[in-house]
């Protein structure tokens, strides 16, 4: 859908955080004139005319009454399927921006990898002189930039698979670096998971890129669909860029992945090798994510709160093998398989589990089933939590925060998570 195409249609956003609110001001400035709609469940404060407001309980009823609705991710199409029809359109910010934009996207998606991976290529991009964008999922929404005409000609775009979900649009040169079983609450399963992953690439043509890790087989036969040119990464590639490029702050093979495929981007926008390991190699890890937090009281404490499903947790367990001593790890149930994670636990030397709820529970009982001397403490805060990595954990160790599952039963999101574990450690 064309933006212009929206002057005379009955819009109604729906929902208002960062994105909801990035929409409304694309769409005002835009339409100054223009009556809007805008329905969340929570309560709403803006001072702006010719606007509609709903709120609470039943915001979902209003749909009826709009031909046009703009979704951000955060609802799912679960919630607002009894409210369609054939007459209504639901869109989002991704796939105005995908329709409209006149330059060359890179979308990167992927279950784990892909802030760092979408970082990483913008910056050797950048620092290669092209004129580059950064945004999506990892930063501040896109579209209002995009209506102001302030976005680059090339455009790195983040996309999770709720941005991903029900687009009809896909990215020039299109990254997946993943897939692994997560957000089984908000897709109701697996499959429609790989579905909504999957549009990155479905609605390519013969002029587009798609990139993608040869070793996941569920990745090596979507890459039979796509229309696009496909060029693909493999393990095996891990050892010889590790030679090539040294010691490097981004920590675990499953990094150099990521990095495999910003070389496979970067390359094609013909920047050398050796420019590209130069940018690799000052790059430093994001935050919440293997971020060296310091070393205290000679512990070695590491960042992992965006960790949200047990596979990465596994690969952080992984990364630190015999030095990780003590993991902090648990959080919100999401129907997600715990059984990989306490195996890999068992077989580490960790020797300290804290643990909180809900997939805490779970971790200990699997774990309590085999023999072993891991000590288990269930915690539902951070400061107890840090309090017991301190008094348990040997100096010159790792204490590693990597939950392995969402954050929303304790903290408002996994970078308050993230924050208050910093915050501890630098407070005892």
């Amino acid at each position: 859908m064309k933006l212009k195409d929206l002057k005379d249609k009955k819009i109604l956003i729906l929902g208002f955080g960062k994105e909801g609110r990035n929409t409304f001001q694309a769409l005002r400035y835009l339409f100054p004139k223009k009556e809007l709609a805008i329905a969340d469940k929570k309560k709403i404060n803006i001072l702006f005319k010719n606007i509609n407001l709903f709120t609470g309980d039943n915001y979902l009823k209003v749909i009826k009454d709009y031909n046009i609705i703009i979704k951000t991710p955060g609802i799912s199409f679960k919630k607002i399927k009894p409210y369609l029809n054939s007459k209504k359109k639901v869109t989002s910010q991704t796939e105005l921006f995908l329709n409209n934009f006149q330059g060359k996207v890179i979308g990167i998606t992927g279950t784990k990898g892909k802030g760092t991976s979408a970082s990483l290529i913008y910056n050797i991009l950048k620092n290669n002189g092209f004129k580059v964008g950064l945004g999506g999922n990892i930063g501040k929404p896109v579209l209002y930039d995009l209506v102001k005409k302030r976005i680059p000609k090339i455009f790195v775009y983040e996309l999770s698979a709720q941005q991903l979900e029900n687009i009809n649009c896909s990215p020039h040169i299109a990254v997946f670096l993943n897939l692994y079983p997560a957000h089984l609450n908000f897709f109701q399963n697996i499959k429609k998971y790989k579905k909504a992953k999957s549009n990155i690439c479905l609605y390519q043509n013969k002029e587009d890129y798609f990139i993608f890790y040869k070793n996941q087989d569920f990745l090596k036969k979507l890459s039979k669909k796509t229309k696009a040119k496909t060029i693909s990464f493999k393990e095996k590639e891990i050892k010889k860029i590790k030679e090539k490029l040294g010691n490097i702050y981004l920590k675990g093979d499953f990094n150099y992945l990521n990095i495999l495929a910003a070389f496979k981007v970067a390359k094609m926008f013909n920047i050398t090798e050796n420019k590209i390991i130069d940018i690799v190699k000052k790059f430093k890890t994001l935050p919440h994510r293997l971020e060296f937090v310091g070393k205290k009281k000679g512990i070695k404490f590491y960042n992992d709160s965006l960790a949200t499903v047990p596979k990465a947790t596994i690969l952080g367990i992984k990364t630190f093998q015999n030095n990780l001593q003590t993991l902090i790890t648990g959080g919100e149930d999401n129907n997600l398989k715990l059984n990989d994670l306490a195996k890999e636990i068992l077989k580490s030397n960790i020797k300290n589990l804290i643990l909180f709820p809900e997939t805490g529970e779970g971790i200990q009982e699997l774990i309590k089933k085999k023999k072993n001397n891991i000590d288990c403490f269930l915690v539902d805060n951070m400061k107890d939590a840090i309090k017991l990595a301190f008094k348990y954990t040997s100096k010159t160790k790792v204490c590693l925060l990597s939950p392995g599952a969402p954050s929303l039963n304790l903290f408002k999101n996994y970078k308050q998570r993230g924050e208050l574990f910093k915050k501890y450690i630098n407070k005892f």
